[in-house]
């Protein structure tokens, strides 16, 4: 377990197993229609959505001491192409805009680098602005290619979460 801190104290990240369906479940539970659609693209996420993610990805939950899971983080290669990690991200709506998302994201990005991945890539609603606007603080240049109405940002990873001190060095996958 990493221990992440943010504007609202303490938060442990730790790897995510198919065994926490339970409290990802409960998460899913606190976060509204609204972020769960800007996320998964439905607002029901059933444990065939998370066995699949977890088959295809390596995934973490932050976790409070007070409110259980508060953020799901993935990363993974998913599109299949060499070097290319998808960014997969939910915090809590209560939870939000504390750094939670950010420190997940850069810890997702510091575990993909070390597996082999040269750029992020995140594929998100041209409306959903949270994961746009934490896509920005990551201080590097992006590409976007326009899909209809979803933009594939595209995130290199070289120097990506050296400015996260909390951020503990890479632990192998």
């Amino acid at each position: 377990m990493h221990q992440l801190l943010n504007s609202n104290g303490a938060t442990l990240v730790r790897t995510a197993a198919l065994a926490d369906w339970p409290l990802i479940e409960a998460f899913h539970r606190k976060c509204s229609e609204q972020a769960l659609y800007r996320r998964w693209g439905r607002t029901q996420i059933s444990r065939r959505d998370i066995e699949r993610l977890l088959d295809h990805s390596r995934c973490w939950i932050a976790l409070h001491a007070t409110d259980g899971v508060v953020a799901l983080a993935s990363a993974g290669p998913l599109s299949r192409e060499p070097g290319v990690f998808d960014l997969g991200l939910q915090v809590a709506d209560a939870h939000q805009r504390r750094g939670i998302g950010l420190a997940l994201a850069r810890h997702a990005a510091t575990r993909a680098r070390s597996r082999g991945a040269h750029t992020l890539s995140v594929y998100a609603e041209a409306s959903n602005l949270p994961i746009l606007g934490l896509v920005r603080h990551f201080g590097h240049p992006t590409t976007l290619r326009h899909e209809g109405t979803h933009l594939d940002v595209r995130v290199p990873l070289h120097g990506t979460g050296a400015h996260c001190p909390a951020m503990p060095p890479p632990a192998p996958f």
